[in-house]
């Protein structure tokens, strides 16, 4: 289940979402996050299926690859689509007991799953397609108007980036830890909720001690390169739009309009 958890990750490859810049797939990210939230049809989920899926295609990243960290959702996608199944008032289907599927709830537990679905994958492709640095670059290039009201744009982008750094190498460090502990004995598999929560505790103990020590030495290691932050920090490769970026925002426009035009014309 940890190894399925790609967020965070980056995928080498040599692809035209890859030469894009970081600043162009943050804006595309965030747009077609939101754009998901004006559908209220099938239509349009379509739509931003059909748009996913050239991207992901222009990517170069294999769609079972991209898939994976889906199984790392699973308990929370069947929660939602339960909740909002037996939970929305509506016409009546199918009656349970005392439980009620409605039409309604049967059209809202699909479109949430859906969205949730589009909303993590949508996000795996920024990440396997940027690198850390790009991301961190790209964050601080685009907040930089926040930087006006005294925000540390720095700060908050380096925190972002070293987070989602983290993330890949802290799955791996619990794996490691489940291992050992496996190894001496222990049982993370049998008992109720309650014995599985404290058969955590061998695994989250040793997991936050792995974690402020890497914490510390990173601290370390960035005072003695001299990070003072990024006062007067210069780029090595500093961000520049080319022409396949000014021609992906154009597309994401396009995308943008027909998204809200569906979301605003098809039928509910």
């Amino acid at each position: 289940m940890l190894r399925d958890i790609t967020l965070g990750q980056y995928y080498p490859v040599n692809s035209i979402i890859h030469k894009l810049d970081s600043r162009v797939k943050l804006v595309g990210t965030l747009a077609f996050i939101i754009s998901l939230f004006f559908f209220k049809s099938f239509a349009g989920y379509a739509v931003a299926a059909l748009f996913l899926g050239i991207v992901i295609k222009l990517s170069k990243v294999p769609l079972k690859f991209m898939l994976k960290g889906l199984k790392a959702i699973i308990i929370l996608l069947l929660i939602t689509a339960v909740f909002n199944l037996f939970l929305t008032p509506g016409r009546p289907l199918v009656t349970l007991w005392k439980l009620t599927i409605t039409y309604e709830g049967l059209r809202q537990a699909a479109f949430m799953t859906i969205r949730l679905i589009f909303l993590i994958v949508g996000s795996s492709v920024m990440t396997l397609t940027t690198t850390p640095n790009n991301l961190t670059d790209g964050m601080e290039k685009g907040l930089r108007p926040l930087g006006k009201l005294r925000v540390p744009v720095h700060e908050v982008a380096m925190m972002m980036s070293i987070a989602l750094r983290f993330i890949p190498i802290l799955l791996e460090e619990t794996d490691k830890i489940m291992k050992a502990q496996i190894a001496r004995g222990a049982d993370f598999e049998s008992g109720n909720l309650i014995k599985k929560a404290k058969s955590l505790v061998p695994l989250l103990v040793p997991l936050f001690i792995s974690a402020f020590r890497r914490a510390n030495d990173l601290a370390m290691a960035m005072e003695a390169r001299g990070y003072h932050g990024g006062e007067g920090r210069t780029k090595m490769k500093p961000l520049i739009y080319q022409n396949r970026d000014r021609i992906a925002y154009l597309i994401l426009l396009a995308y943008l309009v027909v998204s809200i035009a569906i979301g605003r014309l098809s039928p509910v």
